[in-house]
């Protein structure tokens, strides 16, 4: 299989990235949920949604920020300040600063609904199309996408910062949806970053894989805090911070395709909310799930929260699994 080799970042610097990641999570969780209970940063809770959740209302969100603190600390401590590395810290910040302004909008200014969905995905395209730049420019990461189980690459030529920016863009926002449930993005994205830094560490993407690492921790250190019942939630701040990071590997990584096994969950999680619209306006108000997200529908059919997310968290775990075996 065709990959770019680089100049090998040794082992334990892997393994400093991603338990400094969990140690700073761990750390700054118990100064962070006071802080914003304080502000009162509190969740706010669709009235729509499934009854259990009405008592979360008023949990601290915008806990987000720990991903940033973790990620940034993990990277300065292994001492690599690679231009790669930079741009995908600097991407992953970079959306996550939009979903901060979605939830300082909701939570501060008391409008609901946030940023308006064109400037959400007018930001998210500006970011996008800023890191697919450096990607092909001072990256040289080429027009190359990887067949997964094969090692045929097709070239897209000039049609690929199209297929990228869909890509990045897609995936942000379907990290975002798959956060309805205690620990479920959360878990889902770390065994995604697993797989990752396989991966990476396996083809020689040593730079790939310490990120892939941070990233990991991050999600773990953060699970400690947001497991059910959650003590915090990362609000857009920390969804679309995933989606960013989750994107940008994929891009790097050349397996934009193979993401739709590894990041197998955001996928569905995607489709069902499309689907209930399509259908919704195909049969004139009738519904496909009893409600999308895919994740509220298990609820309403009377599984626990915690039942959903764990069946979630073992699919991830299988597809990640699934996806490393046929990329190698």
């Amino acid at each position: 299989m065709r990959v770019e080799i680089e100049e090998v970042i040794p082992l334990p610097n892997v393994f400093i990235a991603l338990f400094s990641a969990v140690i700073v999570c761990l750390l700054s969780g118990p100064f962070l949920i006071p802080f914003l209970r304080k502000l009162k940063f509190g969740q706010h809770v669709r009235t729509d949604g499934p009854r259990a959740h009405l008592q979360k209302a008023g949990t601290p969100t915008m806990g987000g920020l720990m991903f940033f603190l973790s990620l940034l600390v993990s990277l300065l401590l292994v001492g690599e300040y690679s231009l790669r590395l930079q741009i995908l810290f600097l991407t992953t910040l970079g959306f996550g600063l939009i979903g901060f302004c979605d939830d300082f909008i909701k939570i501060i200014m008391k409008r609901p609904l946030g940023l308006k969905a064109g400037q959400k995905i007018i930001g998210q395209i500006i970011i996008a199309s800023v890191f697919i730049y450096m990607a092909l420019v001072h990256l040289e990461r080429g027009t190359e996408i990887l067949v997964p189980g094969t090692s045929v690459y097709l070239n897209l030529g000039w049609f690929y910062p199209c297929f990228a920016l869909f890509v990045l863009v897609g995936t942000v926002n379907a990290v975002n949806l798959t956060d309805g449930l205690d620990g479920l993005a959360a878990g889902v994205t770390a065994f995604t970053a697993l797989g990752y830094l396989l991966i990476s560490k396996a083809w020689g993407l040593p730079e790939v894989s310490v990120f892939s690492a941070a990233l990991l921790g991050s999600c773990l250190g953060f699970l400690f805090f947001n497991q059910h019942p959650a003590r915090i939630f990362m609000g857009d701040t920390g969804s679309l911070a995933l989606g960013g990071a989750v994107g940008a590997l994929a891009i790097l990584t050349k397996t934009e395709v193979l993401l739709l096994v590894l990041g197998g969950i955001y996928v569905v999680e995607a489709l069902s909310v499309i689907l209930q619209v399509l259908y919704f306006k195909i049969t004139g108000g009738q519904r496909l799930f009893l409600m999308a997200p895919l994740h509220h529908h298990f609820e309403l059919k009377g599984w626990s929260e915690q039942q959903v997310v764990f069946t979630f968290w073992a699919v991830a775990a299988l597809l990640a699994l699934g996806a490393v075996m046929l990329i190698l």
